[in-house]
Parts: C-alpha cells; structure tokens; sequence
C-alpha cells in the first residue's frame, strides 16, 4: 500500500488506484505534503481502478469528485463481465486480447476507461474525455498492441 507513495522515481504526475475509500483519501491527504500530482482512484464497489460497474471516487490535489460511467460515455457492466483470470498466464492472455483489440465490449472499455483517465492527467488535462478517445484509438489501431510487443522484446526473460 505504500508503494506509490515511496516510489523512488518520484513522478510529477501518477495516477494510482487504490482498493479502499478511507485508505485513497489518506492517500489524498498524505500527497498534498509532496508536492506531486498524485490522482487516487477508487471505484466504489470496491476496485483499485474504473471498473464501469459503478461509480468512482476520483482525488487529486484539485478536486474530489465521484464520476459514473454514463458521463465517460460508457454503460454500467456487471463484475462478471471483468473476471480476471484464474492464473496468471490466463489473466496475461485477458490483456493480450483487450490489446490485440479481441478482447470483449466490457474488458476493452475498462481498459479505454483506465488508460483514458491516465493520458488525460499525464497531459495535465482534465478532459477524461479526450484521454478515453486516445486510449480507444490506441487499442483500435494496434498501436497499444505493438507498445506492448515491442517492450517486451527488450525485456530479459519475455
């Protein structure tokens, strides 16, 4: 739980999900006395990100805000549609697909909801919008896919 906040690398600007409401506003407080932009995220039913199943609390230095699905432009989904895997390997397979732009409506737009959230924040923009269409231009382009291949082509042991 302390990891983002320790995070030797110190980022200006860090989107982080956190599993707890009463443990993202400590994460609220505590990042005010950094000086850094750290936006906590906390989906009220219970995720350490946006899971369009329901609202979610959102916490930066600017606002404290609780935004439902319908106004990032998404449905609300049911958790089983989300299921990760049960290894690994089969939740591995979940985001390889979601990449590939194969994977299910639901599982494609958690991920858009996710990354859309964290592109517009690292433009220092509030426009969720905006991020939400880059992210699903992302996946549907195949440019997401290759970011992905090519890291891993440069990590030891892929």
């Amino acid at each position: 739980m302390l990891g983002p906040l320790v995070n030797p690398a110190l980022p200006l600007r860090q989107l982080t999900g956190v599993f707890n409401l009463e443990l993202s506003r400590m994460y609220g407080y505590l990042s005010q006395k950094t000086g850094r932009q750290l936006t906590i995220v906390h989906d009220l039913n219970g995720y350490d990100e946006v899971s369009l199943t329901g609202p979610v609390k959102i916490i930066s230095p600017q606002k404290d805000v609780l935004i439902h699905p319908e106004v990032l432009g998404f449905a609300i989904i049911d958790p089983e549609q989300i299921a990760s895997g049960k290894t690994v390997e089969e939740s591995a397979e979940i985001l390889k697909k979601v990449l590939q732009n194969k994977g299910t409506e639901a599982q494609k737009n958690v991920v858009i909801a996710n990354a859309g959230l964290a592109l517009a924040l690292s433009a220092e923009e509030e426009q969720w919008k905006k991020g939400i269409k880059l992210a699903k231009e992302s996946i549907e382009s195949g440019a997401a896919w290759e970011s992905l291949t090519q890291f891993l082509k440069h990590q030891p042991n892929s």
